[in-house]
């Protein structure tokens, strides 16, 4: 389960692009705090500590303990603004958890047993169809990822929703019943061989069968066969006078 950080924030009085363009300039990024029974508050958090956050990864999906003014709240980022220039963080939104809240998040898949999988090892290739599951979540039982397990899986094996372990109270929005999440599928080789050889049999079978002595199409010419004696009737060509 993902480790909830620790994070300060200082309470900012004025909204609006000026003031907000004032507290980026002293190092600071403008964020709000919103969700439960307070009312939103407009914080900033140091941008040097914010961006290590952010660019540790799954920044979306951890949980912080923020304080503000010597009062700590737990919270979890909803929306992280970035600047399209710089990729850098320019406005977060926290919202708060209370005890045994429940979130919406997509939480990462992650695959393990790469090498005990026999389709992987014959050349196959694992096609994942969904990187991301969305999931709604006790807020004490986030975890990093789902991990799925690749082991005994042979070409066109799959991986479906209900082969994954989930932590305690979890379970996903999507509707549709046990999707697939990832299958290991044929190689490129593998499969240009198959279409050449389907191609091949296909071109056999549409080719005609000529029988062995058949008689010739009406209207076509006999060849006589090497050294057969003429046929009866025909005319025999008199020797050459010298």
């Amino acid at each position: 389960m993902r480790q909830m950080q620790e994070l300060s924030a200082e309470a900012r009085q004025k909204t609006g692009k000026g003031p907000a363009y004032q507290t980026r300039r002293k190092g600071h990024i403008p964020a709000i705090v919103y969700g439960g029974t307070d009312a939103p508050e407009n914080v900033s958090v140091d941008a040097h500590t914010l961006g290590l956050h952010v660019g540790a990864g799954g920044f979306l999906t951890t949980l912080f303990m923020l304080e503000v003014g010597g009062k700590k709240q737990r919270v979890i980022p909803r929306q992280v603004q970035l600047d399209p220039v710089t990729d850098r963080p320019v406005h977060v939104d926290f919202m708060r958890l209370a005890p045994g809240a429940k979130v919406k998040l997509d939480i990462p898949v992650r695959f393990k047993g790469h090498e005990n999988s026999p389709g992987l090892k014959r050349g196959g290739v694992l096609n994942i169809v969904r990187h991301e599951i969305e999931m709604l979540l006790d807020a004490d039982h986030i975890p990093d990822s789902l991990e799925g397990d690749l082991s005994g899986l042979d070409i066109h094996g799959t991986l479906h929703f209900n082969d994954f372990t989930l932590p305690p109270g979890a379970k996903t929005t999507i509707r549709e019943q046990n999707f697939t999440v990832a299958s290991i599928v044929a190689p490129t080789s593998v499969i240009e061989e198959q279409k050449a050889a389907a191609a091949a049999a296909a071109a056999a079978a549409a080719a005609p069968v000529v029988e062995e002595g058949a008689a010739p199409a009406e209207g076509a010419a006999a060849t006589p066969a090497a050294g057969a004696a003429p046929a009866a009737g025909a005319a025999a060509k008199a020797p050459e006078k010298k």
